[in-house]
């Protein structure tokens, strides 16, 4: 008998809350957010769904921020075994068409964006053993952080502690697998101080996929006096010649899943990046309804990256940029926001109002990845350009406590995204492909909350949103003219959603979300011949879907988490694309209900966990991924999966000393099963292999 994902999850919840709500202890929730208000607010009371992770799974490696986000509702985080493409997160859909680094949704690191003015955005830098906490916003309220916010992920790094601690951890596993980090934070008078130093090396699971990475991270507050506070906020990151196992077909994959392509090893594929930020911080408090933020940061960041397009496409294909990427950025921007809390018409109200600026200085370099007959070095230039992007916008959002029982939120952006590109390589059947564009658009937002009981808060929400194309997908024109693809026009959408947020006692809350996003304008592949992918707009597609979640404690030091995502994602209608090798422009119907590639139909994530702050620690987990397309045409499909985790540990806590032991097993059945792919691969080698059985051991040490 098929039940309705609706009705099947309503009813899980109802039940979940009835059989333990009296068995379950009370425990404190994190007790505020401030993604989707920019001020500090219990998410039980803001009409939008947003989640908080404040500790790292049990037994993890604590490295890739996907395992910070598997148990949140909506958001499709994949760790690719591949440190030279980064971690592939998309939100309730959006984003999930990227085959490398992040886009269509905001990335923050401490309120500095991690995404570039173009919507194109990484968190190698994230550093997540000096995090406090990561925040998720989803849905409409995502629109107020500016271009290519279908969602935002924004992490925090703690602040000093009294007493201080110095912490530090090792843990190492299979595949070479070893990450060691060293802490130290306190509060020294009127400063406090969070400073991290982490390294990670991995000889991989698949051929070809070592990597290393090296990460700092400062934080480094400055308490002027009781108004008055300065942060500085510095990040390094280097991860080098970090090797590509590129993707494999699904007959290669069946064959061998730990093998890669044979091209990886003849243009030996690999990516070396180098990342150093600063950014500071100021807090004033005017008077009791008035305060200022105003915040600044710059960043450098280098990556060079070697590929395998072939040498003849290199040497036939006019136009082709060659087979070595690198790129030398700047980039830089401020905040400054004005908030005032008071009373209006005798009821709680809150404004805030601010403008925000981002540039990046991109200099864009190509080469051959031959010189002569040797292969996978760096040959004759083939692309040499400046680009630059910079966004300048102005937002206002409020919060209205109307009555007891009901809250109105709402908010506007207007968004300028301005791009410009100079070429500087102009050669005969290469000629000038320098230009210029701009886009600009105003997203309102408007949600209501009511309070129906003290355990349960229904909201509804709705508004607009606008991705442009970034750098990466304006480079080459679909009809193969001189100049950048500035005739593709930014995604515009429509979102709404419906929700409601239980919570009977302190340590239990659950959540049930229905939403909608459609699209004007999406973007999707034109052609992807010879290392060269261009991009086409389609009129109109679709995300729709149901998000269910559960976190409470079931009996004494008996918890369990929970969550279950059905999306339904697709073009509405029909468009040509190119699939074969010869073909000069789009000439394959792709018809109207395709689903969009790389968003799972359906995905679940549940972890039984016993134990308290000290002593004996257990946990089994589950992580469930619905089938996967994998191409435009919905012919390449990933097949779903769930695969088993089991960790265990003990917690020593003795005077000034607190020792955390743990081991864990991933995948239990080692089963292999493709955990990513590759949307739109122009080889078809769309598939990415997860690992087959994993153990990992560790121990972290604190002194207080």
């Amino acid at each position: 008998m098929h039940v309705p994902p609706a009705r099947f999850l309503t009813g899980a919840i109802l039940l979940a809350l009835g059989g333990t709500a009296a068995a379950q202890q009370a425990q404190p929730l994190a007790p505020v957010v401030v993604t989707a208000t920019r001020s500090a607010q219990s998410p039980y009371d803001i009409p939008a769904a947003i989640d908080s992770v404040r500790t790292p799974p049990d037994g993890t490696l604590d490295v890739n921020l996907s395992e910070r986000l598997q148990s949140i509702p909506g958001v499709t985080a994949r760790d690719r075994q591949n440190y030279a493409q980064d971690t592939q997160i998309s939100i309730r859909g959006f984003g999930a068409r990227s085959t490398f680094g992040i886009r269509g949704i905001r990335l923050y690191t401490d309120g500095i964006p991690a995404t570039m003015p173009d919507g194109q955005g990484q968190v190698t830098h994230f550093n997540l053993d000096s995090a406090e906490r990561v925040e998720v916003l989803r849905g409409p309220f995502s629109a107020l952080y500016g271009n290519a916010s279908g969602g935002v992920i924004q992490l925090f790094t703690a602040d000093g502690t009294t007493p201080p601690e110095w912490r530090f951890g090792v843990a190492g596993g299979s595949n070479g697998v070893f990450r060691t980090s060293l802490n130290a934070r306190g509060v020294e008078g009127p400063v406090d101080y969070n400073v991290d130093l982490s390294h990670f090396r991995t000889s991989g699971y698949r051929d070809h996929s070592a990597a290393r990475r090296e990460s700092g991270n400062a934080k480094l507050g400055w308490k002027i006096d009781d108004d008055r506070k300065l942060t500085l906020v510095l990040n390094a990151v280097d991860i080098p010649g970090a090797q590509d196992p590129l993707g494999l077909t699904k007959a290669q994959f069946h064959a061998d899943p730990r093998q890669v392509a044979s091209v990886a090893d003849t243009f030996n594929t690999r990516k070396s990046a180098d990342q150093q930020q600063a950014g500071l911080i100021y807090d004033q408090r005017i008077d009791n309804a008035n305060s200022l933020r105003v915040m600044t940061y710059y960043g450098q960041r280098t990556v060079t990256q070697y590929l395998s397009i072939p040498v003849a496409t290199q040497t036939s294909q006019r136009g082709n940029s060659g087979g070595v990427v690198d790129l030398g950025n700047a980039y830089g921007g401020g905040d400054a926001r004005w908030t005032w809390r008071d009373d209006l018409l005798g009821r709680p109200f809150e404004l805030a109002a601010g403008v925000a600026y981002d540039n990046q200085h991109q200099h864009r370099q190509g080469y051959n990845n031959f010189v002569g007959t040797t292969l996978g070095v760096r040959g004759a230039l083939r692309r040499d350009e400046i680009d630059r992007v910079f966004d300048f916008d102005q937002y206002a959002q409020a919060t209205w406590r109307v009555a007891d029982a009901w809250t109105l939120m709402g908010g506007v952006r207007h968004s300028d995204v301005h791009f410009d590109s100079d070429d500087r390589y102009i050669v005969p059947g290469n000629p000038d492909d320098s230009g210029s564009e701009r886009y600009s658009a105003t997203t309102p937002v408007f949600g209501v909350l009511w309070r129906a009981a003290s355990w349960a808060h229904v909201y509804a929400n709705w508004g607009r949103g606008f991705e442009t194309p970034t750098f990466s997908e304006i480079g080459y024109r679909a009809d193969g003219g001189a100049g950048l693809a500035f005739d593709l026009k930014p995604s515009k959408s429509r979102n709404s959603e419906v929700g409601i947020k239980l919570q009977p006692t302190d340590g239990m809350k659950a959540g049930l979300a229905v939403f909608r996003a459609d699209s004007d304008n999406e973007l999707a592949v034109a052609t992807n011949v010879g290392g060269r992918t261009t991009y086409q707009n389609i009129a109109r597609s679709r995300r729709q879907g149901i998000e269910a979640s559960f976190d409470g404690t079931l009996a004494n030091e008996l918890h369990l988490v929970a969550s279950y995502t059905h999306l339904e994602a697709s073009f509405r209608t029909p468009f040509l694309t190119c699939v074969s090798a010869g073909c000069a422009a789009p000439d394959t119907p792709v018809s109207a209900g395709t689903r969009i590639p790389g968003v799972p139909r359906s995905m679940g994530y549940a972890a039984l966990k016993y134990g308290g702050d000290t002593g004996v620690q257990a946990g089994f987990d589950m992580n469930a991924m619905g089938a996967t397309t994998a191409n435009d045409l919905g012919t390449a499909v990933a097949p779903g999966y769930a695969l088993f985790g089991l960790s265990g540990g003990y917690v020593f806590d003795e005077g000034p000393w607190r020792v955390n032991t743990f081991a864990r097993v991933d995948n239990l059945a080692d089963r292999h099963v493709i955990g990513s792919v590759i949307v739109n691969d122009g080889n078809g080698r769309y598939f990415e292999p997860a690992p087959g059985r994993t153990f990992l051991v560790g121990v972290d040490v604190t002194w207080r």
